[in-house]
């Protein structure tokens, strides 16, 4: 077995651009019914295409019947092109899929519990808000921290506090862990966040409700 050091460094690449979706958030448009699951693999199709390098499926509302399934199709897309797949939240719908981790947040499933379940293997990210929640990550099993939100979010208007690029930054310094920034981050303002010094940025609504998801995660990916 790797040390874990080993592993987060083999990581840092996959960490680069990680699309955060569900089935509603796709082209940014509302549904009132169950939205298409082909829509959200077309979606997330064309977002690997242009560059995206991980997937989190964020469903919070979904059954975990409906979950599951949504989690085997995007399996069955992204295993072929080597792009790991996270779960929100649910570890036992990770290990069910066969996903490749799960990210929690800090009132879901502590990250031990995840890394219990799910194997030394199996990455496993943990959203932190102050820097008190950084320290005290920095002692749990966890690969990477996702912090924000860095500017309002759209899709995400009760995330908190926003941090800037200059918060986003002192998290940075005080961390070994791998830091993926995440809040409101599209693609005029992602060459700021990439210069914060983070391993890599998370976005939702940037490439979902683009025309073009393709190129939108190609400017994305290059904006660094």
């Amino acid at each position: 077995m790797r040390p874990r050091q080993d592993l987060r460094s083999s990581l840092r690449p996959a960490l680069r651009l990680m699309l955060v979706v569900g089935p509603a958030d796709c082209r940014g448009r509302p549904r009132p019914f169950r939205p298409s699951l082909a829509e959200l693999l077309d979606v997330v199709a064309a977002a690997v295409r242009g560059g995206a390098t991980m997937v989190q499926l964020r469903h919070k509302h979904a059954d975990t019947r409906t979950l599951q399934e949504e989690a085997r199709a995007l399996k069955a897309l992204l295993d072929p092109l080597n792009v790991p797949l996270l779960i929100n939240d649910r570890a036992d719908v990770a290990l069910a899929a066969g996903a490749s981790g799960v990210h929690v947040g800090q009132t879901d499933l502590p990250p031990q519990e995840a890394r219990r379940i799910l194997g030394p293997d199996a990455i496993v990210g943990l959203t932190v808000k102050t820097l008190a929640q950084v320290t005290e990550a920095e002692s749990q099993d966890v690969d990477y921290l996702g912090v924000g939100p860095v500017y309002a979010s759209p899709t995400k208007p009760d995330a908190g506090k926003v941090l800037g690029p200059e918060g986003l930054r002192a998290f940075v310094q005080v961390t070994r862990l791998p830091v993926v920034a995440i809040g409101g981050i599209n693609q005029e303002n992602a060459q700021e966040v990439y210069a914060c010094g983070v391993a890599g940025i998370a976005v939702v609504s940037a490439i979902t409700a683009a025309e073009d998801p393709e190129a939108a995660a190609c400017e994305l990916r290059n904006n660094g």
